[in-house]
């Protein structure tokens, strides 16, 4: 690319103010929201997506990983993708092929077909994201402003799960399972109609795609999660769940020989020198695993425990989604005075004890008495670290690298969702199947001659020992999930460090102006901000500091 292509960075990176940035927030937020929401408005459907196209139990899993591993294997090239080419202009092409991707997912006729739209709904998504995240720091001024929209990009990150859950169950029952993919069509027209209109073009970077990066770390993640989840499924001795494993050691090596050599790589691994940067991609790992299985177990939970319809399913989670919003409010407000860090670890570990109360449900348990109370602490919880975490991975970055930082950040959410998720799979099967040796003893002590016969047929327990045991399997991974969610409140008191020019960053001071790394306009980046090869250096943690 040559430099007459890229625009004045006066005009492509100036923020707007007025009613036209809270317009280009809605925009923003709107895609997040259609783009993470579709992680969980489908599993509600699986039940009737399974009987209309034949998918057998062990295939229907493909439906989620189909999307989730396309969607976390390419976020990072997605966001290099915006740097150079253009965030507005990418942004808008991976909602086009998002919207389009739905669309022939609502018309599938086989198995493969849908398979095939979920995999390309993981590319538009992986496109759009990212650059989605990139926008706002194009579009809002460094300081309060910059925090409130993040805040709301935040919560909408957090909640759509949530949402997803209470769509997905309001169009299965009212409508048809078609109609979860069918929805994002107009929501993504309106989305692209508007955007030319009330978000400006990003200033494009000079440089090339790291194609090799971008295949080795793609390959990398994909591997990995699916060894996880092929081992949930077949165990850890399969020869393909460990041939799984170690090509993806063979390519991660090969991907970070790649990145380290590379004049313009996808992931510029300096970023990960800055301890506070990679303290927060530690936790986004731990926290979307914990976040991933909490959802998941639950919908379980009520359906097949508590009996509830799929919206009623729905309207469970509604309220886990309004309490992240205002855990996202109240953070940020707070941020300019306290600084990060306390919201990260009063977060997590409000999380930990969510899940930890979660895990005292039983066949005897209500949603009002064991439900409700825990999932409320830990949307809180969730709702006050995601504002903190966004904000730490693109403070202090240039904008020529705020895709690539934005993108190891959604990659971190997806990766370590589909990872985490697979591992409390694997704990949920091994605390079944402990729990199922006692209650098959039990069965065949008490059962009828009828009740035998039809067990030695099926091999299904039926209620209520069924029951014992799918709850005991729930609670074993609620345990495990809230062993993630302390591994991030560890994280947060021992590793992230919050110094004054973060603060002064945060509060639209001299730091937001000037900053040591780059962040910011390209004009403050060439008046004297610190190459970003040295950045990291400076005051021995690396990361952004005051200028002298």
């Amino acid at each position: 690319m040559t430099a007459d292509h890229v625009t004045s960075s006066e005009s492509a990176e100036s923020p707007q103010r007025g009613r036209g940035s809270g317009i280009a927030l809605l925009v923003i937020a709107s895609c997040q929201l259609m783009v993470v929401l579709d992680i969980t408005i489908v599993n509600i459907a699986l039940p009737h997506i399974q009987s209309s196209l034949g998918f057998s139990t062990e295939n229907l899993s493909w439906v989620i990983n189909a999307y989730t591993l396309t969607f976390g294997g390419l976020l990072l090239l997605g966001g290099r993708s915006g740097d150079i080419l253009g965030r507005r202009r990418m942004f808008m092409f991976g909602v086009l092929l998002f919207v389009f991707a739905s669309l022939l997912g609502g018309l599938s006729q086989d198995a493969w077909q849908l398979l095939a739209a979920r995999a390309l709904q993981g590319v538009g998504g992986a496109i759009a994201s990212p650059t989605a995240l990139s926008l706002i720091t194009t579009t809002f001024r460094e300081g309060p402003e910059r925090n409130r929209a993040f805040g709301v990009f935040a919560a909408v990150s957090a909640g759509g799960s949530a949402i997803g859950l209470l769509a997905g169950g309001i169009l299965v029952e009212w409508l048809d399972w078609r109609w979860v993919f069918f929805v994002n069509v107009p929501i993504g027209l309106l989305i692209v109609l508007a955007t030319p209109r009330y978000i400006k073009e990003s200033e494009r970077h000079p440089g090339h795609f790291d194609l090799l990066g971008a295949l080795t770390s793609t390959l990398g993640m994909v591997l990995l999660v699916y060894g996880f989840i092929r081992a949930s499924e077949k165990g850890w001795s399969n020869p393909l769940t460990l041939a799984s494993f170690g090509a993806a050691v063979v390519f991660l090596i090969a991907f970070i020989a790649v990145e380290r050599r590379s004049r313009q790589p996808i992931t510029p691994l300096w970023m990960f020198r800055d301890r506070n940067r990679s303290g927060v991609y530690a936790m986004m790992l731990s926290l979307s695993a914990a976040i991933f299985g909490m959802f998941f177990f639950l919908t379980l939970f009520v359906q097949n425990i508590l009996g509830f319809s799929p919206l009623k399913a729905g309207f469970a989670f509604l309220p886990v989604s309004v309490i992240i919003a205002i855990g996202a409010g109240v953070a940020s407000n707070l941020l300019p005075r306290w600084g990060p860090k306390p919201f990260m670890a009063v977060g997590a570990i409000l999380a930990a004890l969510g899940l930890g109360w979660l895990t005292l449900t039983d066949v005897n348990s209500t949603y009002l008495g064991s439900v409700l109370g825990p999932t409320l602490v830990f949307g809180f919880g969730m709702g006050l670290q995601f504002v903190s975490l966004t904000l730490m991975a693109v403070s202090g970055v240039q904008p020529k690298d705020t895709g690539a930082a934005s993108g190891i950040l959604n990659a971190t959410q997806q990766v370590g969702g589909s990872l985490g998720l697979s591992v409390l799979v694997t704990v949920f099967g091994t605390a079944s199947r402990n729990e199922a040796t006692d209650q098959v003893a039990n069965f065949l002590k008490t059962a009828t001659p009828a009740q035998q016969l039809q067990f030695r047929r099926t091999g299904q327990l039926p209620a209520p020992w069924s029951s014992q045991v799918l709850t005991s399997g729930i609670s074993g991974a609620f345990v495990a999930a809230a062993a993630f969610a302390v591994v991030a409140a560890l994280v947060a008191l021992i590793v992230i460090q919050v110094r004054p020019s973060d603060l002064e960053r945060l509060q639209g001071g001299a730091a937001a102006m000037t900053p040591v790394d780059g962040a910011g306009d390209a004009e403050g980046a060439s008046a004297g901000a610190t190459p970003v090869g040295e950045s990291d250096t400076r005051d021995g943690g690396g990361g952004p500091s005051a200028p002298g």
